[in-house]
C-alpha cells in the first residue's frame, strides 16, 4: 500500500474531526492554491462516518467557487457548505457531481436553494434517478433514518456530453465525460491553472477499486486518462498523489481481475468459484478488498462470458 498510509492517517484523523465539526464545517486540506480536499474514510458507509467515505473537495477562484462531488449525507453536505463558507466569501457557483454513487451526491442537497447550478455527466440524471431510490433504502439500515431522511436526490441540470469549460473567473475548469468505465456516467475535473484533476472513481488509491460500469471499459478509458495533462489527482478514493502514475495500481488489478476471469470462464468455471479465486493475489495491496474483491469478479465475469 504504498504512497497510501500517510494518506490514511489524514482520512483517520479528518474522520475523528468530523463527527465534531459542526457549524465550524468538515476539515480541508489546501493541496494547491485556491484547491480544498476532505479525504473520506477507507470504510464502508454507515452512522458513525455519516457517509463521509469519498474524497470530496471544492476550488476557489476570483469570481466564485466550484465544489466537487458532496459526499455521502446531507449532514456531510451542510458540512462541506460551512467549510466553503470558513474559507471564502465568494458564492458557489457550481456543484459538480463526479458520477451518481451516494458517497459522492447524497450531500447534493445541502446545497439547494443556494442558487448553485448542479453540473454532471448527460447521464448521471438518468443513472440517479434509476438508482436513487434503491441507494437510500439499502443504506437506510447502515446509516439510520434520521441521515437519510434528511438526503434528497439531486441530479444535474447542467450536462456535460463530452467536454465542457467552466470559468471560476481567472479559473478554467475542463469537465469531461467518459464512456463507461467505473461507472456509466463518470466525470472528471481539471483545474488547469494548478494541475489538479479530479478523476472521481476513475482513479483509486489503496482503496480496491469498484466496478460497477465496465471492467474492459475502464482498461480503455485508463489508457486516455494518462493523456490528461495533470501534476496531482484526486482521487474518488485515497491520497491525494502524483499523475500520471496514482494509476499504476488501479491498472495492475483490473489487468490482473480482467486476465484471470476469461481464464476461468475458458474453463468453464462455475461464477461462484471464480468469485472467490479471482485476483486472489492482490489483497495485499488494497483496504476493503475481501468487501468488494468478489462482488467486481462477479460483474466482470458477467461482463466476460458475452465477449
Amino acid at each position: 500500500m504504498r504512497k497510501v498510509s500517510a494518506g490514511a492517517v489524514v482520512m483517520v484523523l479528518g474522520l475523528c474531526r468530523l463527527a465534531s465539526a459542526g457549524p465550524a464545517g468538515l476539515p480541508v486540506s489546501e493541496v494547491a492554491p485556491g484547491i480544498f480536499v476532505h479525504l473520506g474514510a477507507m470504510e464502508l458507509m454507515n452512522r458513525d462516518n455519516e457517509g463521509a467515505i469519498a474524497n470530496i473537495g471544492f476550488i476557489v477562484g476570483n469570481d466564485g467557487v466550484a465544489v466537487i462531488d458532496t459526499g455521502g449525507s446531507a449532514a456531510e453536505g451542510e458540512q462541506l457548505l460551512a467549510a466553503i463558507k470558513r474559507r471564502t466569501d465568494k458564492p458557489v457557483r457550481y456543484v459538480i457531481n463526479t458520477h451518481a454513487h451516494p458517497d459522492h451526491v447524497f450531500g447534493n442537497s445541502a446545497f439547494l436553494g443556494t442558487g448553485v447550478e448542479f453540473v454532471g455527466s448527460s447521464r448521471m440524471p438518468g443513472a440517479l434517478a434509476t438508482r436513487g431510490p434503491h441507494y437510500l433504502e439499502g443504506f437506510r439500515h447502515s446509516m439510520g433514518d434520521e441521515l437519510i431522511n434528511a438526503i434528497r436526490l439531486v441530479p444535474a441540470t447542467r450536462l456535460v456530453e463530452t467536454r465542457l469549460e467552466l470559468d471560476l473567473g481567472s479559473r478554467t475548469l475542463l469537465l469531461q465525460a467518459w464512456p463507461t468505465a467505473h461507472s456509466d456516467n463518470d466525470l472528471t475535473v481539471l483545474d488547469e491553472r494548478s494541475g489538479t484533476l479530479f478523476a472521481g472513481d476513475l482513479d483509486f488509491v489503496g482503496h480496491i477499486p469498484v466496478v460497477d460500469g465496465s471492467l474492459v471499459g475502464w482498461l480503455r478509458v485508463i489508457e486516455q486518462l494518462r493523456d490528461i495533462p495533470a501534476r496531482r489527482v484526486v482521487p474518488g478514493h485515497g491520497a491525494v498523489s502524483e499523475w500520471p502514475a496514482a494509476l499504476a495500481d488501479e491498472q495492475r488489478y483490473l489487468q490482473k481481475l480482467l486476465a484471470d476471469v476469461r481464464s476461468l470462464v475458458a474453463k468453464g468455471t462455475p461464477i461462484g468459484t471464480a468469485a472467490a479465486t479471482a485476483a486472489a493475489s492482490e489483497r495485499p495491496h488494497w483496504r476493503l478488498f475481501d468487501e468488494y474483491n468478489a462482488r467486481n469478479a462477479t460483474a466482470a465475469y458477467s461482463e466476460v462470458e458475452w465477449e
